[in-house]
């Protein structure tokens, strides 16, 4: 597709003016909360009491409350809808603790008029979906997906829905990702199809039923809802989710508010309750859009929490509190994970998450796992083993992140993780399923040899499967040859649960080094 295909709202102004039957529909949206129900910091995980006392913090329900009722009363008297593109499910720990139930209960209260499927409300299987089809006081929807084989969710999907506003009717089509059968647990009983064509097909039924403006609340991730907006007939505009794409009109690196392609808008809000979106479009008396505007709202600290919803999720911390004091296995000895040695050198607790890590996608055919050292912050004393402690070492909330890269790209990843040593950064690569040999004396990207994966020499030229964390899948700690990885899935599930369901499964649990890494 030609980017001149893209161009901000700003520049699209269709009509020199309004007619009478024009009407103006603002649509507020937000997508992939994951369970951030609890502020969050700047890195995207669960804020400290202290630090949101001081503002440091961002999001939370409590502001995505607060923000949506501020636009609701800014906008009194005028056509509005609130729309939720997907994942509430899955990220934090009072999904963890609440499996739903909190994030049903703060829906609700929010008020939403219509919510995509995600693919992480199949994290629980069918059954976990069902909570959500069963507790949601909205309609939950997705066209892709025939649930009509499966004893628990049959006639509980909306494939469209119809909301009346302001005496117009507007239609909602969805679309789920078609990949969800890998990247969560939905049962053999749901089938998925073609996004574009089960999209066409609803938009057409929607059409003959005399609805003419009609957005997609979509869960399939920035680059098909940019396929989707330009193969689809018959769509207003493209409200998604599912690759937490930042779009803003004002933060550099962000993709403009809307992007359009052709004549149809394309938003979404980025994730963990950060931000709120808000589009709105004018539509000529035919149903076609005659001008689309606006932006993303950065729920910061100037955006007040809502006191109920404060209360109410205090109240609801404390099993969480109860949780981090929870036994998930025993050590029989020290697991280090002290930044001199997990910075420098092979070191118990990187072979712990990274096998974790390998070992929870093993029958993706993922052969090679690469955990960075700085992202193990601590070690855990032999003896009992706390959910506490696992989240001390693994705080970040990071996500496991499946992709499949060369040979060669492995090769410069390793020597972009050992580039840095004598500062003791922390992209030091902690590994699974390989091994090599690192000469910290030689210049920096020729320090690499020895490379063995699966036990045979590494071939350069061959696509191997890796697991990572979404932080060094998405270039951080220098690992920009992960970018563009092929395959690339950034939402697993999150890496302290892995590691405390490993330890758990290998309990008593016995940390190792094995020669994996040699330093010379």
């Amino acid at each position: 597709m030609s980017l001149r295909l893209f161009t901000s709202a700003a520049a699209l102004a269709l009509t020199a003016g309004m007619a009478q039957a024009d009407y103006t529909l603002h649509v507020i949206h937000i997508n992939d909360l994951h369970s951030r129900i609890e502020p969050i910091s700047k890195y995207d995980g669960t804020c400290d009491a202290e630090s949101n006392a001081e503002g440091k913090c961002f999001g939370g329900v409590a502001r995505v409350y607060t923000k949506i009722n501020e636009l609701r009363e800014q906008l009194a008297g005028e056509n509005v809808i609130v729309l939720d593109a997907g994942d509430q499910y899955q990220g934090s720990l009072m999904y963890t603790t609440y499996k739903g139930d909190v994030e049903i209960e703060m829906m609700n209260k929010i008020g939403f008029d219509a919510m995509a499927v995600g693919n992480h409300e199949f994290d629980d299987g069918d059954e976990g979906l069902a909570k959500l089809l069963d507790g949601a006081s909205f309609p939950v929807l997705s066209g892709n997906i025939d649930v009509s084989s499966s004893n628990i969710l049959v006639g509980k999907l909306k494939d469209t829905v119809i909301l009346e506003v302001g005496g117009e009717k507007i239609g909602i089509v969805s679309a789920l990702a078609t990949d969800t059968v890998e990247t969560s647990s939905p049962s053999a009983a749901v089938i998925f199809s073609d996004e574009i064509e089960n999209l066409q097909q609803d938009v057409a039924t929607l059409t003959d039923a005399g609805v003419s403006k009609i957005i997609a609340l979509n869960h399939v991730g920035v680059t098909k809802d940019m396929a989707i907006a330009e193969a689809v007939d018959g769509l207003d505009a493209v409200v998604g989710g599912h690759s937490h794409t930042k779009f803003s009109n004002t933060e550099e690196g962000a993709m403009a508010y809307p992007t359009m392609v052709g004549d149809v808008p394309v938003v979404q809000a980025y994730a963990y309750s950060k931000y709120v979106g808000h589009l709105t479009l004018v539509f000529d008396d035919a149903g076609n859009v005659t001008s689309a505007t606006g932006d993303t709202i950065l729920l910061d600290a100037s955006v007040a929490e809502d006191e109920a919803i404060k209360a109410r999720i205090a109240e609801l911390a404390g099993p969480i509190e109860e949780m981090k004091t929870r036994v998930v296995a025993d050590a029989g000895d020290v697991i280090v994970g002290d930044r001199d040695v997990c910075r420098a050198m092979e070191c118990s607790m990187g072979n712990l998450v990274a096998d974790a890590m390998l070992d929870r996608v093993k029958d993706q055919g993922v052969e090679i796992a690469i955990q960075n050292g700085g992202g193990l912050r601590a070690s855990i004393d032999a003896g009992e083993v706390t959910m506490g402690e696992v989240l001390t070492v693994l705080p970040f909330q990071n996500t496991l992140s499946t992709f499949q890269v060369t040979g060669e790209t492995i090769v410069a990843a390793l020597e972009n993780g050992v580039s840095q040593m004598e500062e003791g950064a922390g992209r030091f690569p902690q590994v699974a399923g390989m091994s090599f040999t690192v000469d910290p004396s030689a210049e920096a990207g020729s320090r690499i040899s020895d490379v063995m994966v699966g036990g045979a020499p590494i071939d350069l030229g061959k696509t191997y499967g890796v697991v990572s964390n979404n932080y060094v899948r998405n270039g951080g700690d220098g690992y920009k040859m992960f970018v563009d990885a092929m395959n690339a899935y950034d939402f697993g599930p999150d890496l302290a649960d892995v590691t405390a369901e490993y330890i758990a499964a290998n309990a008593p649990y016995t940390p190792y080094t094995d020669g994996r890494i040699t330093v010379k």
